[in-house]
């Protein structure tokens, strides 16, 4: 197969449904803003009894010291949670910690931290069955703004403990590690290794995401899903539910939470001057982008591959297998949500405008900016 050539079977069940206009699968329309009025198209609010022994674990570094200016460990005391307040200075396994509180009885486990930390206890809430808490105290918090939750005040997701409604939505796993947002590989790994990303990531995606795609030089990746295959990528973005079309590269929202499906998204720098060209105009044909709920496979002729997960930089050993679980993971949330409504804007098709013209300059021999 020649470089970054694409080859799939007539009739390839992998792709559930193309990422192609402004409808999801279901029919649901995009409102002018590139949002969905309605984000949880197939849950039903249900409400739910207040946790008798809910756990939470607290990150007082997570978003520059977000929870503690808003004071989540002693809100979440006063509301009746045990609390686990991390040591900065004595890193923890949270896998454990968090399999070890629901051994002690705890019915509801909670985060206050960014989506990587979010990630490892979310995994332990799907597999033990319990719900899961999500207070926004990170930095970007892509899964709480997904799930309609105030990412100004992370204190108000806390009133789930006490007036709360439950949601099921879908969790992804690349290898035996949970995610709740994405898994990325290639530039995009690389990207999340910078240390300006973790303080400024869509002001770093915008400024070098174009530089790592034009000299990104790590082991060459093989993507197959179903039928399809992608060979020799230079980043490649699987996520926990599609994003939507006008955002592929993950800066803002997704659609569903509770599709079953991966969106997968696969690019490479040989063709920028095409792809900067299609993405001002609001397309995708000069990406590999799909949605599906097969498993996707993630290759390279090396032991182990650098990945980014839901922001974390990470080793998993090759080939890496990603896979979605549908409605696995109960989230608890407050019954009153402002997200629910979208108001606001998130930074879509902007930013991915302005990547698209970085890498137009990029690849003709001017830099960025």
């Amino acid at each position: 197969m020649a470089d970054g050539t694409v080859s799939s079977g007539r009739g390839n069940s992998s792709c559930a449904r193309a990422c192609e206009g402004d409808h999801d699968g279901d029919g649901h329309r995009a409102d002018e803003r590139g949002l969905l009025a309605v984000a949880m198209t197939e849950n039903v609010f249900r409400p739910v009894a207040a946790a008798r022994r809910p756990y939470l674990i607290v990150n007082p570094r997570s978003g520059g010291g977000k929870a503690s200016r808003f004071r989540i460990a002693e809100r979440a005391r006063e509301l009746g949670a045990q609390v686990l307040l991390l040591d900065p200075s004595r890193p923890q396994d949270l896998v454990a910690v968090a399999r070890r509180a629901v051994d002690d009885g705890a019915d509801l486990l909670g985060v206050a931290g960014g989506d990587g930390t979010q990630a490892l206890v979310a995994g332990v809430a799907a597999q033990s069955g319990v719900p899961f808490l999500v207070v926004p105290a990170g930095t970007r918090n892509h899964f709480a703004m997904d799930l309609g939750l105030d990412r100004e005040d992370p204190s108000a997701a806390l009133e789930a403990l006490t007036d709360g409604v439950e949601l099921r939505v879908d969790l992804g796993y690349a290898g035996e590690r949970a995610f709740v947002n994405n898994v990325s590989f290639g530039a995009y790994a690389a990207l999340v290794q910078d240390p300006a990303y973790r303080d400024d990531k869509i002001g770093t995606v915008v400024r070098i995401l174009p530089e790592f795609l034009a000299r990104h030089a790590g082991p060459e990746l093989v993507v197959r899903a179903g039928l399809l295959t992608v060979d020799r990528p230079d980043a490649v973005l699987v996520s926990n539910n599609p994003y939507q079309v006008d955002d592929p590269a993950g800066l803002g929202r997704r659609a569903q939470l509770d599709s079953g499906l991966l969106g997968v998204l696969a690019a490479r720098a040989e063709t920028p001057a095409e792809t900067v060209a299609r993405l001002r105009g609001g397309q995708t044909q000069g990406l590999t982008n799909l949605a599906t709920s097969e498993g996707v496979v993630v290759d390279a002729e090396v032991p182990a591959v650098p990945v980014g997960l839901d922001g974390e930089a990470v080793t998993l050993p090759t080939p890496v297998r990603c896979r979605i679980s549908p409605g696995t993971l109960r989230v608890r949330v407050p019954r009153h949500r402002p997200g629910v409504a979208h108001t606001g804007r998130p930074p879509g098709r902007g930013a991915i405008r302005r990547v698209a013209s970085a890498v137009g300059r990029t690849v003709h021999g001017r830099p960025p900016g």
